[in-house]
């Protein structure tokens, strides 16, 4: 226990102190509204944008622009349906202008290059990368359509399809443009990691001190950290001792108290004292910057996997082509005339391509995005939601996540006849107002919360190394460490330790043990239940963390863990990701510091906690706004649930391929069935409504998780 011994507070100069701004448990609290957080993945037309605001400002641009597209091409698609022949003979009216063909031409022809521009565009980028998906369906399915319709208008015997080309076009932007606004763009994640460091340092020139730009920080400077700062590099204290705040950086949860030649890590923030620091690593040296390293390499071997709605497309279009050059080649081999044969094989071709297909899956993902919101789960990247179903794996960053990420008191308990718990703790209260130290910062916090007064200390005295002494209410009352205790031959009660992950403090009055106060970073409630539902869907749940041994172990079996790493560095976290991986897992990390960045990026699924970082979220894939580790079970069953009801609407928007496209080819055309476009408009227009309907149900599953 002599590592665990309590505060010495000859180091605390209280009166300088200012405790209310100090924000002991976590380095940056920030919980903005998370939906305003820039957001990666989701944009399949080729777009990959940059890192940082440029990212966000150019996928907010091509959300305007889709948006631009579709209202434009929908004011001219009533026009093209109002004048097309096949629609008047559909509903049986006629309205012909002089030249109606050559209006529908203008009109298509606005459509095609300004509408369908992001899919042709999304057409070279899928076809240069050798993975064709929904963008080459489109593009081929309108390309078809318009080139034969305008072929027709200039004397290719046949009718035009510029209604079709025109609706496919609007449906398709509007459910791009859906999907864009669900699945925000870009990866903020590096622009936070370097804003971790403060801008300037305070640089000591003989009895001078400097404020310099960080840049122009050079090895073996020596620079000031003041109470309550970020420390700006890398270094070694020359002078002065302090308790760091590190746990952003390296997961443990305690502020560690640094003494004269202790290293100090660039971004950790500095407690009580001021420190003088020499300069070891500036710059690209720097762990923070080794840390940016790992997040951009585990950024870009993210795989490349084709989200649920490409694969679809991409097997589609080969169908679709194949029975197109099919039809095309069975007509002509029976006789017929070749343009009878061309307009089969153009009417398979712009059938292939299900309107429902462009919306079964946008519709399923915005509605996932929007119930998985108002549940406390924002997904950043739509292709790892999918993915989570599969995980098999689960690995916890501790703190913060399976714990609370701050001392709690556990335990009050009184060993005297004359004192009570409560009175045990209110007495002691009075000793630890004015300490930085985390056990005194978790005992004022109980007091708080049970709404006690703390009474004044009079005499106030710091036992160096082994606790604190002051008169309260007229006694005379000391916490102490365990140490002090076996100096004084004190003998320590054998229940006082119950579990190897607290800390305990004991409280002498009038030099009597009174009782002790047992601390720990407490588990939350929710983790077992967690646990719980893991197990029973075969998810191996696993923990790495900062934290020691014993501490880690205590965790790992109060929860009932499959495993569990103590005293992890970030690039450990990384490996055991990669490891667990390379066992055939398919993992998901779970973390909410700057620590657990790289892994959050490298894991197969990333879910940040969204009382970590702001770092920690944007590497995610998933963030959980409430840090509840129950809402990842419920991911993974709503991630279930939204891939069902992504299949059954592929079903839907493939059915009616599989039965029109053999009609449309004339299969039938012996018993004299040849399914007509215009009633396969009809069908068409019936699945997208049905797979619109089916993704609404979506919303009820939430609510049965």
């Amino acid at each position: 226990m002599e590592n665990h011994e309590h505060h010495n507070h000859d180091e605390m100069d209280h009166s300088k102190m200012d405790h209310s701004k100090m924000d002991h448990s976590k380095m940056k609290h920030k919980k903005e509204d998370h939906s305003k957080m820039n957001h990666k993945g989701g944009d399949h037309s080729g777009h990959n944008p940059g890192h940082g605001e440029h990212g966000h400002d150019h996928h907010k641009m091509m959300i305007a622009d889709f948006r631009k597209r579709f209202w434009v091409t929908l004011v001219l698609t009533i026009p093209i349906l109002f004048f097309s022949p096949m629609i008047q003979d559909f509903f049986g009216y006629e309205f012909l202008l002089p030249g109606n063909p050559y209006i529908l031409f203008a009109l298509s022809t606005i459509v095609y290059f300004y509408g369908g521009w992001p899919f042709l565009k999304g057409f070279w980028s899928e076809i240069k990368k050798g993975a064709p998906g929904m963008m080459t369906l489109i593009s081929m399915a309108i390309t078809v359509a318009y080139v034969y319709s305008s072929a027709t208008v200039f004397g290719l015997e046949g009718v035009d399809f510029f209604w079709e080309l025109a609706t496919l076009i609007a449906i398709m932007l509007v459910g791009h443009w859906i999907e864009m606004k669900s699945v925000l763009g870009a990866s903020k994640a590096l622009q936070l990691l370097v804003s971790m460091m403060p801008a300037e340092a305070h640089r000591v020139k003989g009895d001078t001190i400097e404020d310099i730009p960080l840049e122009d920080l050079l090895k073996d400077d020596v620079i000031l950290v003041k109470p309550g700062e970020k420390v700006p590099a890398d270094g070694i204290i020359v002078d002065g001792s302090s308790y760091l705040n590190e746990s952003m950086l390296t997961g443990e949860s305690k502020p560690v108290k640094k003494d004269e030649n202790d290293k100090v890590i660039g971004g950790s923030v500095n407690g009580n004292s001021t420190l003088k620091v020499k300069v070891e690593h500036t710059g690209k040296d720097s762990y923070l910057n080794k840390v940016i390293k790992m997040v951009e390499e585990a950024q870009k071997t993210k795989s490349k996997m084709q989200n649920l709605s490409d694969r679809a497309a991409k097997w589609l279009t080969y169908i679709a082509l194949g029975i197109g050059f099919g039809t095309l080649a069975v007509w002509l081999i029976l006789g017929f005339p070749f343009v009878y044969a061309l307009e089969r094989m153009v009417t398979v071709m712009v059938i292939a391509c299900p309107h429902a297909l462009g919306l079964a899956i946008p519709l399923v993902v915005a509605i996932s995005t929007a119930v998985s919101a108002q549940n406390g789960l924002l997904i950043r990247n739509r292709t790892a939601f999918e993915e989570s179903r599969k995980i098999s794996a689960l690995l916890f960053d501790k703190t913060g996540t399976l714990t609370k990420g701050d001392f709690g008191v556990t335990r009050i308990e009184s060993v005297s006849e004359t004192y009570s718990s409560e009175e045990i703790l209110r007495l002691s209260s009075a000793l630890e107002q004015s300490s930085e130290h985390p056990i005194a910062v978790g005992i004022i916090k109980k007091v708080k919360e049970d709404n006690m007064t703390i009474p004044k200390p009079e005499n106030f005295n710091a036992i160096t190394g082994k606790g604190v002494e002051a008169n309260v209410e007229g006694k005379q009352v000391k916490v102490v460490s365990p140490g002090f205790l076996r100096d004084e031959k004190i003998t320590i009660p054998e229940d006082a330790y119950s579990d190897a992950a607290e800390t305990v403090v004991f409280v002498l009055i009038d030099g009597k043990l009174a009782g002790y106060i047992a601390l720990a970073d407490e588990i939350r409630p929710e983790s077992a239940e967690a646990i719980k539902v893991f197990k029973k869907n075969n998810i191996k749940v696993l923990m790495a963390t900062g934290d020691n041994e014993r501490t880690a172990k205590a965790v790992s079996d109060k929860l009932g863990l499959d495993g569990y790493y103590a005293e992890v560095l970030p690039h450990q976290k990384v490996e055991i990701v990669k490891e667990l991986e390379s066992k055939g897992e398919f993992v998901a990390m779970t973390g909410d510091g700057v620590n657990d960045a790289p892994a959050l990026a490298k894991a197969d699924v990333g879910i940040a906690v969204g009382s970590g970082t702001d770092v920690a979220a944007e590497t995610a894939d998933i963030i959980l706004v409430n840090s509840n580790p129950q809402d990842i079970a419920n991911l993974i069953l709503f991630g279930k649930a939204t891939y069902n009801k992504m299949i059954q609407n592929l079903i839907w928007a493939t059915g009616y391929n599989v039965v029109a496209i053999p009609l449309a080819a004339g299969v039938l055309y012996s018993s004299g069935f040849v399914l007509g476009p215009a009633v396969g408009a009809v069908f068409m227009s019936l699945s997208t409504i049905i797979v619109a309907i089916n993704a609404q149900l979506l919303k009820r599953k939430i609510g049965k998780k």
